[in-house]
């Protein structure tokens, strides 16, 4: 793409990528750039101490001491990977085509960001003693022994992270109280009607769910909420949502979202800074196929966004590579495995498939008649046929679709 071409590379010089972030979303752009024959240099660069890991190990088997790590199984040595640890990065300076890390400056010829997203703090927990965040291995490492000691615990948060965390600390046998400001679980992710089947599942796995009420303050060894409700607890862990990481870019001219902080990448996901790409939770793309930039914070997309950096980068198509992903995630909470594919909106028409209080039901969401997005529980099938039906933009026999026991392939009009 000729307006992301470096020109300043000296002849001499071997060309070299600078990836800023060693969670999936850089490493598997370092992979992807040799699987596309990029060959020149590749710096990747960690904040953390630890070797490269996958994070949805840590809410389930690492939380509760059923594994010993995350770490991928890659050898970076052997792919020419140049991986720095604990190397935090303080700037992006495009004018000089320079990473400032605390270490001191990296030149680049193309620069990737995959910095992830930071968890929100909940305000006045700061520095208070048994607060816990979960979201890299030393929070789970932290967290490992309050699970094997049974302690009781509150858990701020009904969404994704907070209900896999609710579920390892109940089958570790904690008792678990979770908090939840909105009337509901997942309601910033699920429509009531849909969130509403979801809320027995706590109350069947001995976790007391308390919804519509907010934490007023946090002491150690207590939780009082906004109704002056004082909950004990001997541990906290905090799970209401995270922000892009991306703080460390004032001032270096990449275009933020004034709404979530994300970096605006474009569809092939470049920055507005010429030869800086971005992608996993740090960045938001536009999506054509839904007609809106989308914001997606889950590990299929760091694992898909990366192919298309790495071709961009290496081969350098004359249109580019454009990135339109169905989105995709799951959840393991309370013995169920939830799936989702796509992305629906309130205006979406919303059809059940099976029964909502039972073990198996999905929920399907069309728009003009076609699938675009699919909620499944305990129906893996409906989720393998329906997310290529998604990106297919197939359109469905509305009757069809609402018969659990017809296939989702079977109901395409």
């Amino acid at each position: 793409m000729s307006e992301h071409s470096t020109s300043s590379q000296a002849p001499d010089r071997t060309p070299r990528v600078v990836i800023v972030g060693a969670g999936i979303a850089g490493v598997q752009t370092a992979v992807a750039l040799r699987e596309q024959g990029w060959r020149g240099a590749i710096t990747l660069l960690g904040d953390e101490p630890h070797q490269p890991y996958d994070r949805p190990p840590l809410s389930k088997a690492l939380l509760l001491g059923k594994a010993d790590g995350a770490a991928f199984d890659i050898d970076f040595g052997a792919l020419g990977i140049e991986l720095h640890l604990a190397r935090r990065v303080t700037a992006l300076r495009p004018d000089a085509h320079v990473v400032e890390t605390a270490e001191g400056p990296i030149p680049y010829d193309y620069a990737v960001l995959a910095t992830g997203a930071d968890p929100v703090v909940l305000p006045g927990s700061e520095g208070v003693p048994g607060v816990h965040l979960l979201r890299t291995l030393d929070d789970a490492e932290r967290l490992r022994p309050v699970l094997a000691g049974q302690h009781k615990i509150v858990v701020v948060g009904a969404g994704w992270i907070g209900a896999e965390f609710a579920t390892a600390a109940r089958e570790a046998g904690c008792a678990v109280t979770v908090v939840e400001a909105a009337d509901r679980p997942l309601a910033g992710a699920l429509p009531a009607e849909v969130a509403a089947h979801m809320t027995d599942w706590y109350a069947d796995a001995g976790a007391d769910l308390r919804t519509g009420v907010s934490v007023a303050s946090v002491a150690p060894g207590a939780v009082t909420l906004a109704d002056g409700t004082t909950l004990s607890a001997d541990a906290v862990v905090v799970g209401i949502g995270a922000r892009p990481a991306t703080g460390w870019l004032a001032g270096s001219g990449v275009a933020l979202s004034p709404e979530d902080g994300s970096v605006l990448a474009d569809e092939h996901l470049c920055t507005s800074v010429p030869d800086v790409y971005a992608v996993g939770d740090c960045a938001s793309f536009p999506s054509a196929r839904y007609g809106r930039r989308l914001l997606i914070h889950h590990w299929d997309n760091a694992l898909q966004g990366p192919r298309t950096v790495a071709e961009n980068i290496a081969r350098e198509p004359a249109e580019g590579l454009a990135y339109d992903p169905v989105p995709y995630f799951w959840s393991e909470q309370f013995g169920r495995f939830v799936q989702y594919a796509g992305h629906h909106s309130a205006a979406d028409e919303l059809v059940w498939r099976g029964d909502p209080t039972g073990a198996a039901w999905s929920v399907v969401w069309l728009r003009d008649g076609r699938l675009v997005a699919l909620l499944a529980v305990g129906r893996p099938r409906d989720l393998a046929q329906g997310r290529k039906l998604i990106e297919r933009g197939a359109a469905l026999d509305r009757q069809r679709a609402a018969d659990a026991s017809v296939s989702l392939k079977s109901a395409v009009s």
